[in-house]
């Protein structure tokens, strides 16, 4: 499987990383949880790392996905770089964001037990502001958090227009930042983070699937109006797809076809999904003929993705 080097982190991950938002319980202990049982999350789990899958992201917020990872491949931890993510608000109580240094710190610690682990390779600030971050020091309390070798790099979760604040401070080693296909906004400041040597974990790489799969089913608004798939349709893409290949296939390959996607988290817990995602990611990018073709039709519907580079 293709791999690229994280940014100044200087990790080798694999481009398709995956996301543990999907092992956040069992439809028994959590409304949002899908998964069968707990041993569907210890054959998930194991079997993306059997895949060659070596990056894995988390958070304190995603259900028991943490106590998962570390009752099922904590054993393993030498085998995939881990990113987690702390601001959360105070573990003991239901503020979701919080970056006081007490509340980082309370929720850390609690990661870490849950993962089984005693550091993190890169921990996330979880989508704050710019303000947010320079109002609580949050800050100088990542780089505590990195001096007491309770992570390697630190990071931020975040979206436009903060990330431009985020990268001006020169602090972060790694950006989580959502891209796709259908949703190009993000495209130039990817770009911008790598030249400046940042890694970057890109998120709903896919759209969260086609519609009628999973939670692709949700529909999102596109900056065209309608739902995000709509635009598959509006701009033709189907005619470029190969042949047995599924529309969330070809988003997958598009994604991987930006050159500063360094890797790209996908959530699943079906282990099908799993292989199908593989098999996907070993095919590589699109063809660089399919993938400018794919740019100028998501331009004619106003779907631009930077300067077309």
């Amino acid at each position: 499987m293709r791999k690229m080097t994280l940014g100044r982190t200087g990790y080798e991950v694999t481009q398709l990383g995956y996301g543990a938002l999907e092992v956040r319980g069992t439809s028994q202990d959590d409304e949002r949880g899908r998964m069968p049982n707990e041993d569907r999350a210890d054959q998930i789990l194991n079997a993306v790392l059997d895949s060659g899958i070596n990056f894995i992201d988390t958070a304190w917020c995603y259900g028991r996905s943490e106590e998962m990872m570390g009752k099922f491949i904590g054993k393993r931890r030498d085998d995939y770089v881990l990113a987690a993510k702390t601001g959360h608000g105070r573990c003991s109580a239901d503020n979701y964001a919080s970056y006081t240094r007490k509340d980082m710190l309370e929720c850390l610690e609690e990661s870490l037990r849950n993962l089984g682990t005693d550091h993190l390779d890169i921990v996330q600030l979880h989508n704050p502001t710019a303000e947010d971050v320079e109002e609580t020091g949050a800050i100088e309390t990542l780089q505590e958090i990195k001096a007491r070798g309770l992570t390697k790099f630190i990071g931020v979760s975040s979206v436009l227009p903060h990330l431009e604040k985020h990268l001006a401070t020169g602090v972060y080693d790694v950006f989580q930042i959502p891209y796709s296909a259908l949703e190009p906004d993000h495209h130039d400041i990817i770009t911008k983070i790598a030249e400046a040597g940042g890694g970057t974990i890109i998120r709903g790489g896919v759209a969260k699937g086609e519609p009628g799969a999973g939670v692709g089913a949700e529909g999102r608004v596109h900056s065209t109006g309608g739902k995000r798939w709509d635009a598959f349709e509006e701009a033709n893409l189907d005619e470029l797809r190969e042949e047995g290949e599924s529309r969330t296939a070809f988003l997958l390959r598009f994604t991987m076809s930006h050159p500063h996607a360094h890797t790209i988290i996908v959530g699943t817990q079906n282990p099908a999904h799993l292989s199908e995602n593989v098999a996907v990611a070993a095919k590589g990018p699109l063809a660089d003929d399919v993938y400018a073709e794919t740019k100028k039709r998501l331009a004619t519907i106003g779907l631009v993705h930077g300067n077309q580079s």
